[in-house]
């Protein structure tokens, strides 16, 4: 019999996290020669080596190791589920890991905070806003259990579920001639000076977008804020192209006003989707705040707006302009 406990499989799962096992052992409150030791006695049981400890160049999973990792995470979320859920069938407890790409988080997350809870007292949401990058390494380490994002440029092996719909729009100053038009088309934008909201996938999109029809933006300004973005529009400094968002208003951060049109010809049509790794199985907290959000947000965006299946496998990282 293999003599391997649940608190070695929790300390293993969490290596990929640290560079070095001395910041893996202050991180997990324990001694880094008990840490030490853990890995030792597992590597015993597997028969093989799992990671490799340098103190040079740091800790290094072995491919072994990585793949031990994966599936020691996966033990430890499935063990836990399994106390939580244990006599609580009528009612759902614990926490679940909520990560939002940061440039709709301000959109979307204060109704899930606000009403979630209110259905699911015994359910705490954790929430993270970050990049692309920093959403997508946090769901591969087990440190979110879903994340919401745009269905752009998404690498393969995530299952998703679509939220809403979102498509980019011209954000105008209102004096500007076309705010006075129900839609407007890209061209009639390209020779005007564009305040470029400086993030991926955003800047592909928007270059993909012009190239599609044979333009190229005249850029006044490069920024990472979107708020900065509505700023100089509702000073009249140029345009902006950003994504439709729920819940926002048509106003600058000083309280200017601001005229958001879209685009006829529709402009990359897209949508926001909850993802989660492929080999991770979801929550039943997890699944009903994705259930919540597509009830809260699921009917903003034109009806119109190209589809994607409601839960697929894989997400093959298309590029919608």
């Amino acid at each position: 019999m293999v003599d391997v406990s649940l608190r070695q499989l929790e300390l293993f799962a969490a290596l990929p996290h640290f560079p070095t096992l001395s910041a893996a052992a202050a991180h997990l409150h324990i001694s880094e020669s008990a840490l030490s030791q853990a890995i030792t006695s597992l590597e015993n049981a597997v028969g093989e080596q799992l990671c490799v400890r340098r103190k040079a160049r740091g800790l290094t999973l072995t491919p072994t190791g990585q793949d031990f990792a994966r599936r020691a995470r996966q033990i430890v979320a499935e063990t836990h589920e399994l106390v939580l859920g244990a006599g609580r069938e009528q009612e759902l407890q614990g926490p679940v890991r909520l990560g939002c790409y940061s440039s709709f988080a301000t959109n979307v997350v204060p109704e899930l905070l606000e009403g979630f809870p209110k259905r699911h007292p015994g359910v705490t949401i954790e929430i993270m806003v970050g990049t692309n990058e920093e959403l997508l390494s946090a769901l591969e380490a087990g440190r979110l259990d879903v994340a919401l994002v745009y269905d752009v440029s998404l690498p393969v092996g995530y299952r998703r579920r679509r939220i809403y719909a979102t498509e980019l729009e011209a954000h105008l100053h209102p004096e500007h001639p076309l705010a006075a038009h129900a839609t407007v088309d890209l061209a009639e934008l390209a020779d005007e000076p564009y305040i470029l909201y400086d993030a991926t996938p955003g800047i592909r999109n928007v270059t993909d977008a012009f190239t599609a029809r044979g333009l190229e933006p005249r850029i006044a300004a490069k920024v990472t804020q979107i708020i900065l973005v509505e700023a100089l529009v509702g000073r009249g400094l140029g345009y902006g192209l950003l994504m439709s968002r729920p819940n926002a208003l048509p106003m600058s951060s000083e309280g200017r006003p601001i005229v958001i049109r879209p685009f006829d010809p529709p402009v990359t049509v897209s949508h926001v989707v909850g993802i989660w790794p492929a080999d991770m199985k979801l929550t039943p907290r997890a699944s009903a705040l994705l259930d919540f959000a597509v009830e809260k947000l699921g009917g903003y965006g034109r009806a119109d707006a190209a589809g994607v299946p409601g839960v697929s496998a894989e997400a093959t990282g298309s590029l919608p302009g």
